[in-house]
Order: C-alpha cells, then sequence, then structure tokens
C-alpha cells in the first residue's frame, strides 16, 4: 500500500475522475457557493436598524432563529432520506430564494422574522442532504476517495466568493438600499438551477430502494436512533464534532469583534481582518491533503481541536497584531478540520441506514451545544472577563476531548480493529463489529 501518496482519508493514489464524477463535484461546488452567499450577512443589524427595528427586537429574532433551525433540522433529514438528497436541495433553494425576498417586500419585523423563519427552513432542508448527496453520488461512481477533497473545495469555493463580493456590499448599498437582499435572492435561485441539473446517483441507495422508504417518517427517526445506538464510534465522532463546531462559532461570530475591540482594533479594521480570516480558511479548506496520513482522522480532529482551544488562548495573552495573526491561524485550523470531521461521520454511518436524518441529529446536537455556549458567553462579556472566558473555554475543551479520547480508548478495545487511516470509500472501522463487517460495509 503507497501511503505516501495518499492523502488523509484514502488508501493509496486516487483513481482518476470519471467525466460523470466531476461534473458532480462542480455543480456541487456551485451550487454551495451560490446557496450560500449572502450578500446581507456583514449589514443585516444596520439595514434592520435603519427599518426601524430596536435592538431587542434584532436579537430576538436571531434567538428564534437559532430554535427554529434545531427544531426544522429533524423534520427536514427525515424528508431528504424519503424524497431523496438532491430533491431536498432543491426545496431548499426555492425556499432561500423567497427568504431573501422577504425584507425586500416586507422591511418590517415580520418581515424579518418571517426571512430569517425561512433562512432557518432552507439551510435544514439542505444541512445534511447536501452532504449524503455527494458522499453517495461519488461513492456510486466509484469516485469516494475523493469526497474529502470535494467537500474542502466546495467550502473553499463559498468563502472565496465571500471574500469577493462582501467588500461591494456597501457601495452597493448605496446605489440601491435593497442590493444585499435582491443579490442574496439571486444567488439562491442560481443555486436552484445548479440543484435543477444535478446528476442523479449512478445506483439507488439501499436505503432508498428499500420497503422503509414506504414507510412512515417515524420509522425513519427510530432507524437513526438504533443506528446510533448499535453504532457507538458513530456516536462518538458527532459528539468530537461539538467542539470543533462550538468553538468555530463562538470565536467567529461571538467573540470576534469583542475581541478586536478590546485590543483597540477599531470597527473600520474589522472588515479586513474578517476577509483574511476568510482567505486564510478558505486556503485551508481546499487543502486537507496537505495533513499527513500518519495520523488517523479522528486523531487529527482531536489535535486540531485542541490548536483551535489553544489559539483562544493565545487571544487573552498577544498584543493586537498578534491577534490579528491568532484569528487567521484560528481560521486556518477551521478550513483543515471541517471537511474532515464531516469525512468522519459519514464514513462511521452504517451503509444503509438514514444518512441525511443522522446528519441532521448531529447538526441538532452541535447547535444546541452552541446554544448554551453562547448563553456563557454573554454572562462572561456582560460582566468585562473576556480574559477569563478564553481560559476557561480551552481549559474545558481540553478537559472534554481527554474524556473523550478515554471513552474512544473503551470503544477500541470492543472493536478491536482500527486502521492508522481510513478509506473514503468505507465507513470508518471503529464502527464495524468484524473485518468481515467492514470489508461488507466497504462494498
Amino acid at each position: 500500500m503507497n501511503r505516501r501518496s495518499a492523502h488523509p482519508g484514502t488508501t493509496g493514489t486516487p483513481q482518476p475522475l470519471a467525466p460523470r464524477a466531476r461534473r458532480t463535484i462542480r455543480l456541487n461546488n456551485t451550487f454551495q457557493l451560490l446557496f450560500n452567499l449572502l450578500w446581507w450577512m456583514p449589514v443585516f443589524y444596520a439595514y434592520q436598524r435603519q427599518a426601524g427595528l430596536s435592538d431587542g427586537q434584532i436579537f430576538g429574532i436571531q434567538s428564534i432563529y437559532y430554535i427554529a433551525f434545531c427544531l426544522f433540522e429533524i423534520p427536514t433529514g427525515l424528508v431528504a432520506d424519503r424524497i431523496g438528497a438532491r430533491n431536498c436541495l432543491r426545496a431548499g433553494a426555492v425556499v432561500m430564494t423567497a427568504a431573501n425576498l422577504a425584507p425586500l417586500l416586507a422591511p418590517t419585523y415580520t418581515g424579518f422574522l418571517a426571512h430569517f423563519l425561512a433562512i432557518a427552513a432552507g439551510r435544514s432542508l439542505t444541512s445534511g442532504a447536501a452532504s449524503a448527496y455527494l458522499y453517495d453520488s461519488l461513492r456510486a461512481q466509484g469516485a469516494g476517495e475523493h469526497y474529502l477533497k470535494a467537500e474542502g473545495q466546495a467550502r473553499a469555493w463559498g468563502l472565496g466568493a465571500k471574500v469577493l463580493c462582501w467588500p461591494l456590499v456597501g457601495p452597493l448599498m448605496d446605489l440601491a438600499h435593497g442590493a444585499p437582499y435582491a443579490l442574496s435572492a439571486v444567488s439562491a435561485a442560481g443555486s436552484l438551477l445548479c440543484a435543477l441539473v444535478l446528476p442523479g446517483r449512478a445506483a439507488p441507495s439501499p436505503h432508498a430502494a428499500s420497503p422503509r422508504r414506504r414507510s412512515a417518517a417515524l420509522h425513519d427517526a427510530t432507524a437513526a436512533l438504533r443506528t446510533l445506538r448499535a453504532t457507538p464510534w458513530l456516536a462518538l465522532v458527532m459528539v468530537q464534532g461539538v467542539a470543533v463546531f462550538t468553538l468555530s462559532r463562538i470565536c467567529q461570530v461571538n467573540l470576534f469583534q469583542p475581541v478586536l475591540l478590546d485590543h483597540g482594533i477599531g470597527e473600520g479594521s474589522h472588515g479586513a481582518v474578517l476577509a483574511a480570516m476568510t482567505v486564510a480558511e478558505a486556503v485551508a479548506s481546499a487543502r486537507p491533503q496537505w495533513l499527513t496520513p500518519r495520523l488517523r482522522p479522528a486523531s487529527w480532529v482531536t489535535l486540531l481541536s485542541l490548536a483551535m482551544a489553544a489559539t483562544l488562548a493565545g487571544l487573552a495573552l498577544g498584543g493586537p497584531w498578534t491577534v490579528v495573526v491568532l484569528l487567521c491561524l484560528f481560521a486556518a485550523v477551521c478550513g483543515f478540520v471541517y471537511p474532515l470531521q464531516r469525512k468522519l461521520v459519514n464514513d462511521a454511518i452504517p451503509h444503509g441506514a438514514p444518512r441525511a436524518t443522522l446528519l441532521s441529529v448531529e447538526s441538532i446536537v452541535d447547535r444546541a451545544v452552541c446554544a448554551l455556549a453562547a448563553v456563557a458567553t454573554g454572562a462572561y462579556l456582560a460582566a468585562g472577563h473576556l480574559d477569563a472566558l478564553l481560559w476557561h473555554s480551552t481549559l474545558l475543551t481540553a478537559a472534554l476531548l481527554t474524556v473523550w479520547h478515554l471513552a474512544t480508548r473503551r470503544s477500541r478495545s470492543r472493536a478491536h480493529t482500527d486502521p492508522p487511516l481510513a478509506s473514503t470509500t468505507a465507513p470508518i472501522r471503529e464502527h464495524a463489529g468484524s473485518p468481515r463487517e467492514a470489508a461488507t460495509a466497504r462494498h
């Protein structure tokens, strides 16, 4: 086995992509770019203030949005497993297009509330379905070893587009006040066109072809819970991803501006720093193969999570320029770890299980923990204890990952098979009960 030529998640040199697989990857990249290109993101707070909304109304809508996202994740994951991931992507694009038009049609509290509720519905329709579609499609076409790189490329394309487009939002608003929302609707409509021409899988998945597709949605939810109970490795991988998502969300959304302001970096420079962070994350997302294959993907996620936590502690110690460099480093680590974590979860899902539903379960867990972390973050900031928050986040992450490592060792002792590096075409062996089951799942 030639491990030197393999990137993380492969067992050798990947086979060349067939034209159909290349088309699938290109369309998926374009879909992800356009669907997630929300032009209004840098200005939505100021836009709502200009529309007459108070701070209480604006942040109240945000709270409702996160709650709605968690609630929508369960039914939308079930829908994706029943109607097919590709159809779910199309539905999500339709909802997202309508969502971005709502503030233009009704620039009121009700209109913005409807806007964010529809955004939550549209994003939940695609959050698990997009990854499930790409993973199943490439595997059905014999190109499963390309999944990790394709997932990273899609994220890099989207981040790169934001770097190019977000600086234009201010001048465009001066020309036409509603331009950010109109352009977001146009982008979402473009993602719908991509979803309409996405190729179908070469072969139907066992789950979609089985009689369970005709059963009630409750049966799919029960099947997902049975899968989690019967596959300890899958549950462990999902728990590991909580640290990644929570650290990323808290730092890049909640703490980004407070940290810069605390170090004397004015608001006029925040956009440039955010653009630099986005570039760092985009470059890393497109190059997961830079990580050495000598470590298992799960070990890489653990090490990168610890690196993210250590970077938070560094923010409490450094000066202004050091903080900017550390924020860019944090973003780069996020770029590496996100596609790797996504691959781990997909590999750990047994063949024939309701993939989109299980990915939605992971998303619910991530956002539920992040919601609790956001409450704690607000309490720390209100008390003026930013540095304490950074240190406590680092220590808590290290402690939780230590517990996770001990649980993983116990799981491995039961499974007694743990290869140094898993194939992208096969589920991670930690969840297989025997070598024969692993070989069966691989095919």
